[in-house]
């Protein structure tokens, strides 16, 4: 390297630096390369048109080309006089003998055949048209003419490559309008009521049918969303009861003690004064714990019929708490899932309803895991603070599992935890996976 030279300016092939024209350039071609790059990608799925379609468009085709090979051939040998300026006429002739028919008839057939596949290649039906056009006579324009219109329409509709698109119709319609071709196709005036009604018929229909296709989707909508309104207000009142059947079994349970622990009081109330007061404090215990639960429940939940009928077995089990945490762990691990569960903050007894919802949270969230991520490692938080309870329980993603569930679940997380003004918080993290955490305000100790 030459002294003094700065490594960071590009060199040219003489060790000479890269002029700013030569850098312009380079970048110019990039940018063209990479216009052309984007030109060849599709901005969308291509266009799949139903049979119906495809059959309207094989009609347009059939009828434009009948309407113009017939023109073609009713106009062989003709000669067209038209007054180009005040007092000023010039003859067209138009294509005579059988060479001539052949041509218009062979331009007529290509031009609107094309027709029939312009939504499922617009731009190629363009192309097609676009040449077409260019090789009419200028006296039998006609021909063509009306086929590049509608080519030039389905292009800009339906084709999926928007920067081609954008691209090819300026070029189409600069070709066509100063190739030469300086006689704009007349219409007859027969035609011209027919031009106007037509259009004005057609976007009537619709018109029309955009309507009652709206209105058909606004039913179909509402009626939908009363469905789900309607299984989301079953599903809440089916766990509400669920919860309620719960509550009633802790209460049920706290009752008992108390009757049994008031039952040994009376009976040692002469013989051990001490140990009867002992008992009288369970039983006071007891009470409180059961007043808590109720002042919970009470107006909130109702208990319903739907519990009768079920096992014996299972009414008699007792309630899980958070002191059952590493058991539930233990079976989730069991099923080949990585699971850590993490303490944190000085543990205390805690009302048996507040434990349930709390262990309900975490059983929920490891079964939601297993189901739907499975291979995926989980990670279970409970911290006891001073004035709230948080169960935390994350996952890292993995293989989809079981597919999508109902959502019942986590609404009976919601219903459960609103008994004790707690929250549930959902959703997927960021890094991948997806997180559970419920807070429930704890009452001062």
């Amino acid at each position: 390297m030459p002294v003094g030279a700065d490594p960071a300016v590009p060199r040219g092939g003489d060790n000479e630096p890269v002029t700013d024209a030569r850098l312009t350039s380079a970048r110019l071609r990039g940018a063209v390369r990479r216009t052309v790059h984007d030109a060849r990608l599709p901005s969308g799925p291509p266009l799949r048109p139903t049979r119906r379609a495809r059959q309207f468009d094989a009609l347009v085709a059939l009828g434009l080309g009948i309407a113009t090979v017939y023109y073609g051939v009713d106009n062989v040998d003709n000669v067209v006089v038209r007054e180009i300026a005040p007092g000023v006429e010039h003859a067209f002739p138009r294509p005579s003998g059988l060479g001539g028919l052949v041509l218009m008839v062979t331009l007529a057939v290509v031009a609107s055949g094309a027709l029939a596949l312009r939504r499922r290649y617009p731009l190629a039906v363009l192309c097609v048209a676009t040449a077409a056009t260019l090789a009419t006579p200028q006296s039998v324009l006609r021909l063509t003419f009306y086929a590049f219109v509608i080519a030039v329409y389905s292009a800009a509709v339906y084709s999926p490559y928007r920067v081609a698109t954008l691209a090819a119709l300026p070029v189409s319609v600069v070709l066509v309008g100063t190739s030469g071709n300086s006689l704009t196709p007349i219409v007859p005036n027969e035609y011209i009521a027919l031009l106007i009604l037509a259009p004005m018929a057609v976007a009537a229909v619709g018109l029309r049918t955009w309507k009652l296709r709206t209105d058909e989707g606004r039913t179909r909508l509402s009626a939908l969303e009363r469905e789900q309104a309607e299984a989301l207000r079953r599903a809440v009142e089916h766990e509400r009861a669920r919860i309620a059947r719960e509550l009633h079994d802790v209460v049920t349970h706290n009752v008992s003690v108390m009757i049994i622990q008031a039952g040994a009081a009376r009976k040692i109330m002469k013989t051990s004064p001490e140990q009867a007061g002992e008992a009288l404090l369970a039983v006071e215990a007891g009470g409180r714990a059961a007043m808590t639960e109720l002042r919970h429940v009470m107006g909130l939940l109702t208990m319903t019929d739907e519990g009768e009928g079920t096992d014996t077995a299972a009414e008699l089990t007792p309630q899980p708490g958070l002191n059952q945490l590493e058991a539930l762990v233990g079976r989730v691990r069991d099923t080949g899932l990585r699971v850590d569960l993490t303490v944190t903050g000085p543990p205390r007894p805690l009302p048996p309803g507040l434990e349930l919802a709390a262990y309900r949270v975490v059983q929920e969230a490891l079964t939601n895991t297993v189901k739907h991520a499975s291979g995926a490692f989980a990670a279970v938080t409970v911290e006891y603070g001073p004035r709230r309870l948080r169960v935390e329980v994350t996952d890292t993603g993995g293989r989809p599992g079981a597919g999508t569930g109902s959502g019942r679940g986590l609404i009976g997380l919601r219903e459960r935890l609103a008994v004790y003004d707690g929250t549930l918080n959902t959703g997927r993290r960021l890094t991948g996976g997806y997180r559970v955490e419920a807070l429930i305000p704890l009452e001062t100790p």
